[in-house]
């Protein structure tokens, strides 16, 4: 089948959040043909090109949400325009200024509370991308006038959250920005209908979303228009992101009130919507399935599949065990980005304590992050300081030099070249995260055998599954107990990592899945298909369109002798250039029909 991945500051770029997860999904789903769909986050996402893309990939269409918009045919159109364009924005701007139900969070859209408001929500989003369609474009008018006294207009309007009363217009610039870069998918050229050209998503099987927020939209687009199918994947819920982000802002100052109010509505909005549409929704694990569910997924179209991570990188630290050699079994180990949201400054409190009743216990601090963030500068240089006032410099003797318990180090420096390096360096890997999604840092410690000790937040208590120690967020002596706990029984250390890398290879692989979106993309193809005419030159059906032999797994092309038929080819295609080498469909070859012998020659016959 041809599918549509749909993704946002991933894949193909070579780098981003989902990158390498797509990639493996991709190269394991060879038998289908990828089409992919890709909104890039920043310019250095964009300098850095894509990745290697295997042969299987076709077209990949791009599009920016940051910088200014592109200039397109349409601007702010004429009086019949604007006026549509304020009756249809209008609606969503009622939808996400909407005051929310107790308990619920805001732009939830949970069912039985805010269905006329989802309906409005609807009704405007797909008004305004039909009128996108039409006149080439929205950027022109999201960012007018009009758009700003609308939207003040729903702002004031009796029944709207109390904080969006005093907003101002410095406010409303910021949000009316925003919204134009979130709806940038209704403006582009992805969508075509079928004759002639490039069919775009019109000519796609599935549409398979690797994220929520601006990813999905193309998506919703599609199966409204086309009938096709939606697969939503989600491993970090987008609208808990959007609240984090508002809490901190872009600088790490609060963003206004009435700005991370409007601005999480539409979010709100926005997953309740995909969550009503897509046919079927895969959580990364069961933190995320809740959020969803909160936001009014069924549960019905939910199916937990955790992400696949490649085990094979760590089978030679994971295979000779726990305990590491050359006395490292008292080293505890943090890998991650020195950041707040990890808490490393609970963590060397922490280990001031371990200190106190384990005197040669060692603590290794290995960053991964590369280059600098401009809003976290300063929380790196404040956890070395607090080290060398927690712990200076010891030595063994007058003679000797002073030596620091605590060391910070980068991934890839000699002593730490690779990811597998760093989890062996010590004998206890710890997390102190205070907010945390999927860790994927913890499941590669497990693939590396290793006992851990980690803050219940996210999926942390799912993905360990008592193979670990796990301790309040933000308590450094729970910790530090913790801690101490598994640096006094190494045996035990030793049976928790084992139990680790056996539940991480169980659940953790690429290949479980690659198997569960194999099976999740045929059963949607039986259940959802695209009901797509096929047309001729003239414009008239096309019947028989799609041959038969084109659902029969194997690699079927254009007669090579002259006669009019196909032909299995053994092998691999020599190139995918030549348009005599376009494969419908990949797999084995077919097997001689029952009761039917080969062939007779002509003599015989």
């Amino acid at each position: 089948m041809r599918v549509g991945l749909l993704t946002e500051g991933g894949y193909p770029y070579a780098t981003g959040d989902a990158r390498v997860w797509c990639d493996r999904l991709v190269r394991g789903l060879a038998q289908h043909e990828f089409e992919v769909y890709a909104l890039s986050r920043g310019p250095g996402q964009e300098a850095g090109g894509w990745g290697d893309l295997p042969r299987h990939v076709g077209p990949v269409r791009t599009a920016p949400l940051w910088g200014e918009p592109e200039r397109r045919r349409g601007g702010r159109g004429g009086r019949r325009q604007r006026r549509r364009f304020a009756e249809h924005f209008g609606e969503l701007a009622a939808a996400i200024s909407a005051p929310y139900g107790s308990g619920a969070p805001h732009g939830s859209g949970v069912p039985g509370r805010s269905t006329a408001e989802a309906d409005r929500f609807a009704n405007g989003l797909h008004g305004l991308a039909d009128l996108a369609g039409e006149y080439g474009g929205l950027s022109a008018a999201l960012r007018s006038e009009d758009a700003l006294r609308t939207l003040e207009r729903a702002c004031r309007t009796l029944g709207a959250p109390h904080g969006t009363h005093q907003v101002r217009v410095a406010d409303l610039l910021t949000v009316t920005e925003a919204l134009e870069r979130a709806l940038r998918p209704l403006s582009l050229d992805w969508y075509g209908d079928g004759a002639g050209g490039d069919p775009g998503l019109s000519g796609v099987d599935l549409c398979h979303a690797a994220t929520g927020g601006a990813a999905v939209l193309p998506g919703l687009l599609a199966k409204r228009r086309f009938g096709t199918p939606l697969l939503l994947t989600e491993y970090g819920v987008r609208l808990r992101e959007c609240y984090l982000a508002g809490a901190a802002g872009a600088a790490g100052s609060p963003l206004p009130g009435p700005v991370r109010t409007l601005l999480t509505g539409f979010h709100g909005r926005l997953a309740a919507e995909a969550y009503a549409r897509a046919d079927l929704i895969t959580p990364g694990n069961t933190h995320t399935r809740r959020w969803q569910e909160r936001c009014g997924a069924e549960r019905e179209r939910l199916r937990t599949v955790y992400p696949g991570m490649d085990a094979a990188r760590f089978a030679e630290v994971g295979e000779q065990g726990a305990a590491p050699s050359g006395g490292d079994d008292r080293t505890l180990v943090w890998v991650g980005r020195i950041e707040p949201s990890k808490d490393v400054i609970a963590l060397l409190h922490a280990f001031a304590e371990v200190r106190r009743w384990q005197p040669d216990a060692r603590l290794r601090i290995i960053e991964t992050r590369r280059g600098e963030d401009p809003a976290t500068d300063g929380y790196p240089a404040h956890c070395r300081a607090l080290a060398e006032h927690l712990f200076p410099d010891e030595a063994a003797d007058a003679h000797s030099a002073g030596d620091n318990p605590v060391s910070f180090e980068r991934l890839g420096d000699p002593e730490v070249p690779t990811l597998a390096d760093a989890y062996g360096a010590g004998g206890i890997v710890v997390l102190s995260s205070v907010v945390e999604g999927f860790p994927v840092g913890l499941v590669e410690a497990m693939f590396c055998g290793r006992a851990t000790v980690s803050t219940d937040v996210g999926a942390v208590c799912e993905v360990i599954g008592g193979t670990g120690l796990v301790v309040p967020p933000r308590n450094p002596r729970a910790l530090a107990d913790a801690c101490l706990a598994m640096l006094g029984d190494p045996e035990r250390c030793a049976r928790l990592g084992a139990a680790a890398r056996a539940r991480a290879l169980e659940l953790f692989t690429v290949e479980q899945n690659v198997a569960a979106f194999r099976g999740i993309y045929l059963e949607l193809m039986s259940h959802c298909p695209v009901r797509r005419e096929e047309v001729g030159e003239g414009g008239g059906p096309l019947p028989f369109a799609r041959p038969a032999e084109a659902h029969v797994p194997g690699r079927w092309t254009a007669g090579r002798d002259g006669d009019g038929f196909g032909h299995w080819l053994p092998g691999p295609l020599a190139s995918r250039s030549t348009p005599e080498h376009t494969p419908t469909w990949a797999g084995p070859p077919p097997r001689e029909p029952l009761g039917v012998g080969p062939r007779p020659s002509e003599e015989g016959a």
